[in-house]
């Protein structure tokens, strides 16, 4: 490269300059912190004492603590199925719809955010416990006799969930599925290809990246949304982002809890490689 286009560069890179002092200052200091907080000691009280050792992240690995880990994990595939099997069918309709009444569907998706989820949270709980709405209507028309214990239980876990995240699934599936070119479903059925079968072969492959975006943005934070299980699971349930919240407030161990934080970290990574690979995997298949 020569002087004179190392030059004509520069502009952009230094508009660049004030997203790397941000990610700097936010992300890349305090995520270094965080690491080398997993290589020091808890003392006997509660403090950090700097004095270095693996045994956090050793202990990660402990069979106690992958279970724990694995269970997270279950629940958030279970969580991101369902916002899956709920979302396309929705994103797919919106999609189609006419460009009237389009705006207001996404509208109707995006209003929750308008709202703190975790208020929507207390007004879930309300709704659900024993003495709740739903228990109380249940009673008075006859159905059952004596109140249903909704919350406390992995299913109040995964509906806390499930409500608070369906937009993220919603919205890149929306944008994936829109811009979708519709030539290829007209070429389909001019062949004799059934509906079933053009969704299968050619609607879901070619919005595949905004089914992994989807699975993405619903699968991660599901990881890291600790105050829907503290609420409605209770003490019952405990997942890993419970457990990290608990190592920094309750524990007091702070290497311990950032540790495991840092393996959390890694596992998002590992994820979002694999998102990346199966875009470029598309993306080769649609220049083929």
């Amino acid at each position: 490269m020569t002087v004179k286009a190392i030059r004509k560069n520069k502009g952009p890179l230094w508009t660049l300059s004030p997203l790397v002092v941000w990610l700097s200052i936010l992300v890349a200091i305090p995520l270094l912190f965080v690491v080398v907080m997993g290589f020091l000691s808890r003392g006997v009280y509660g403090n950090v004492e700097f004095k270095l050792t693996i045994e956090n992240y050793l202990r990660v690995f402990n069979p106690m603590y992958l279970k724990m880990l694995l269970s997270s994990l279950w629940l958030s595939l279970v969580t991101t199925v369902i916002c899956l099997a709920a979302g396309y069918p929705f994103a797919y309709f919106i999609a189609n719809a006419p460009k009237k009444i389009r705006g207001i569907l996404l509208m109707l998706i995006i209003i929750p955010f308008w709202t703190n989820s975790l208020i929507r949270t207390y007004a879930w709980i309300i709704l659900l416990r024993t003495s709740g709405i739903i228990n109380s209507y249940l009673m008075q028309f006859g159905i059952i006799s004596e109140p249903i214990q909704f919350l406390y239980t992995n299913g109040a876990v995964v509906l806390g969930l499930v409500y608070t995240l369906f937009p993220f699934m919603v919205l890149p599936l929306f944008a994936s599925i829109d811009s979708l070119d519709k030539r290829y479903l007209e070429a389909a059925s001019d062949l004799g290809a059934r509906p079933w079968m053009t969704f299968c072969k050619i609607t879901v492959p070619l919005t595949m990246p905004g089914i992994v975006a989807g699975c993405i943005l619903v699968f991660i934070p599901t990881l890291g949304l600790f105050f829907i299980p503290d609420l409605m699971g209770g003490s019952k349930i405990m997942l890993i982002s419970n457990f990290i919240k608990n190592q920094f407030l309750t524990a007091r161990d702070w290497p311990f809890g950032s540790a495991a934080s840092i393996v959390l970290i890694a596992l998002t990574f590992v994820l979002l490689g694999v998102y990346i690979r199966i875009l470029k995997k598309n993306k080769n298949m649609e220049v083929m």
